[in-house]
């Protein structure tokens, strides 16, 4: 008899590298992935320059088409939704567009993904108010900022995906002339760039002291200066009660303690919550909410696999369990446990949270434990040091001010983390604290690294090695 077929829930990154490998490696044996929406396989990350008009289509942002995974043997089944998961029996009920049916498993792979946060904001409902989290979300508000003379489905490239009627509908509104931010995180710095080149007024609201809160203050103030010199209104320490709406019930102001602030739409970037639900009966879930797994993503369930985000994954630095909902991590576990579930075992690897983003000019890195409470509840007795240095050599054109804070042990002199911002390729410097993260490195051993040096690249002390000798001094 041949052995049931490796059943994958979620048809995104996690989902389709599983499948994707388990096919090349056990062509024998069918893969089955079942997706509840349209769109499988495309990059999050790139809807908020799709909605600023730097992306052209919504489907240059697709990895893998239907097409191509039929390509690659895989039974792909779009506008499926798994309802409900069996373990004992091994099999997974499905709504279809045919009706419901059972089907059974020998391995599955839950790879869910997360859905964006609205509590506690009230008012998220009227018309106006988005939160960004997939296509048909960057199509519905591209077409709300676009003319209705010269909105047009057609224009976004959904190549047949999209929700038409949805995005039709807000094409069809007069444009907004103001927004506000709640949150003041990835999206919502992401999406204050977009909405200014669409020309609104913006205004942005950020609850705790500082954006990007997870980079640190350094990183968070010069990005604030940045924002303010391009026009974008910050309203920091405030927290939004709701959303009002007028007779018509689209968004007509941000109700903030007391206080409201006109606008013609608002944006809510406050979060992600991790899709477990539909196996919360059925597998052990850790702390985060995400569902617990082994270092080859195996649940406490035999059989049941889960990667992304709806997933925890080891964090490199504390060996804890940890919640990261990026695109790297999702698509490297689930290409490991495609391996592992065609029998040769692959661990997902481990994350030191390394993450990216752009404000404008300015680009921002960040890796591993910078906030001393959580090294302290890892064990560590943290100490850091923040330094601004050029970006280039001095005396050659483009040089730009990069400052770098790494945090490390007292006591053995571990790098635990560190953050970058600059204007001139600051960004890709983080990598190298990523990199000495993994290797578990010490400040003295990031200080020597061999880094490259040229003038038109780097000074001859490379920025992330004059923070590390700063950083051994305090040592």
């Amino acid at each position: 008899m041949p052995a049931e077929p490796f059943v994958v829930v979620g048809g995104d990154a996690a989902g389709l590298s599983a499948a994707s490998k388990f096919a090349r490696a056990d062509a024998d044996r069918e893969v089955v992935v079942f997706e509840k929406g349209r769109w499988v396989s495309y990059a999050h990350c790139g809807t908020p320059y799709f909605v600023k008009g730097e992306v052209d289509t919504l489907t240059d942002m697709l990895s893998l088409s239907p097409e191509a995974a039929a390509d690659r043997g895989i039974d792909l089944r779009r506008e499926h939704e798994v309802v409900a998961v069996d373990t004992d029996e091994r099999v997974v009920t499905v709504d279809g567009p045919d009706g419901t049916f059972e089907q059974p498993y020998g391995d599955l792979l839950v790879a869910t993904g997360a859905r964006a946060l609205r509590e506690p904001i009230d008012g998220t409902d009227l018309d106006g108010a988005f939160t960004l989290h997939g296509l048909d979300d960057a199509a519905a508000i591209r077409s709300f900022l676009t003319d209705p003379d010269e909105a047009s489905v057609a224009d976004l490239g959904g190549g047949g995906f999209v929700d038409e009627a949805r995005a039709a509908r807000f094409g069809a509104m007069d444009p907004p002339e103001s927004v506000a931010i709640v949150g003041g995180g990835f999206v919502g710095v992401e999406m204050a760039e977009a909405f200014t080149a669409h020309g609104l007024d913006v205004h942005l609201f950020q609850r705790s002291g500082h954006v990007l809160s997870s980079f640190g203050d350094a990183v968070g103030e010069r990005v604030e200066e940045h924002l303010e010199t391009h026009g974008v209104t910050l309203h920091l320490g405030a927290s939004v009660e709701r959303l009002r709406g007028d007779d018509a019930g689209r968004v007509e102001a941000v109700v903030c303690e007391g206080d409201e602030l006109a606008v013609d739409a608002a944006m809510v970037g406050i979060g992600l919550r991790p899709n477990s639900d539909l196996v919360a009966d059925a597998v052990d879930l850790g702390e985060t909410g995400a569902i617990a797994v082994d270092d080859y993503g195996r649940t406490s369930a035999e059989g049941v696999y889960a990667a992304g985000d709806c997933a925890e994954i080891d964090h490199v630095v504390t060996g804890e369990p940890t919640w990261n909902t990026l695109g790297l991590p999702a698509n490297r576990a689930g290409r490991a446990i495609g391996q592992t579930v065609a029998g040769d075992p692959e661990p997902i690897g481990t994350v030191a949270n390394t993450s990216v983003v752009k404000a404008f000019d300015l680009e921002c890195g960040r890796a591993g434990v910078t906030d001393f409470d959580e090294a302290r509840d890892a064990g560590f007795d943290p100490v850091s040091e923040t330094i601004t240095a050029g970006s280039r050599s001095g005396y050659y054109p483009g040089s730009a001010e990069t400052t770098v804070t790494l945090v490390a042990d007292r006591d053995t002199g571990r790098l635990l983390g560190g953050t970058i911002v600059g204007a001139d390729r600051a960004a890709v410097r983080i990598d190298t604290v990523a990199t000495a993260l993994a290797a578990e490195l010490t400040v003295a051993e990031v200080e020597r690294l061999d880094l490259g040096y040229a003038p038109p690249f780097s000074p001859v002390w490379d920025p992330i090695l004059t923070a590390a000798k700063v950083l051994r001094g305090s040592l």
